[in-house]
């Protein structure tokens, strides 16, 4: 399914530096930078809240209001606080309707392995190139009922119509492996210790405990 597309109304910035950018983002606003087909980069301001929420889905679409007239974008570059739900800063470029643009999707998973399988997801993301009105929100991939030594390569990847691979053909996206049991991981463990020399205790049987309280009594 293609994202939806999301209008925020833009403001004209002349505010700039880091004290203007604290007032702005005071003011529940993002500053940002929209550029892009030979356009002269226009700083603006964005609405907080509507931002935020739209850039909840990855390459979300955006017509940027601005002084009347409309303008297509993608997010390019997000900077967001690294401790706050808060975005500091967003890189907007200008695309047109009809144009292709390259991307990262997120990959989905569907469906369940065999038994006593591990399904682990390689990449989660395929690079693609699709139109800029038609970007799929992600690809699904089924691993149901796969065995245990299977592999999902890029290019097994069903992808929309419309929307061409960029990733290399031979990208892993899943591997399956065989569950590895507690005794396997314990004797792994084992080996490993040996290796480097280690030398673990070993645990203290009711027996050891026993004549322990054993000792203690006669020493009393």
């Amino acid at each position: 399914m293609a994202q939806s597309e999301t209008r925020l109304v833009a403001e004209t910035r002349t505010e700039f530096g880091k004290g203007a950018a604290r007032r702005i983002r005071r003011a529940d606003k993002i500053p940002a930078v929209l550029y892009g087909h030979g356009e002269a980069p226009t700083h603006l301001t964005l609405p907080g809240h509507d931002t935020y929420q739209a850039l909840k889905n990855v390459n979300a679409l955006l017509t940027i209001e601005l002084e009347g007239e409309d303008q297509l974008a993608l997010a390019k570059d997000v900077q967001r606080d690294p401790l706050k739900p808060v975005i500091d800063h967003i890189d907007l470029v200008i695309v047109r309707k009809g144009e292709k643009v390259t991307v990262d999707v997120p990959v989905h998973l569907e469906g369940e392995a065999a038994a006593e399988t591990v399904v682990n997801l390689e990449n989660s993301t395929l690079e693609v190139e699709a139109e800029a009105t038609a970007i799929p929100e992600s690809v699904t991939v089924s691993v149901e009922g796969l065995e245990a030594g299977s592999q999902i390569l890029a290019k097994d990847v069903t992808l929309p119509a419309g929307t061409t691979l960029i990733a290399d053909e031979e990208l892993l996206v899943v591997n399956v492996t065989q569950q590895v049991s507690q005794e396997e991981l314990d004797a792994e463990l084992e080996e490993a210790d040996a290796e480097a020399g280690i030398e673990r205790d070993e645990p203290e049987t009711d027996g050891d405990a026993a004549e322990g309280d054993a000792k203690s009594s006669d020493e009393g």
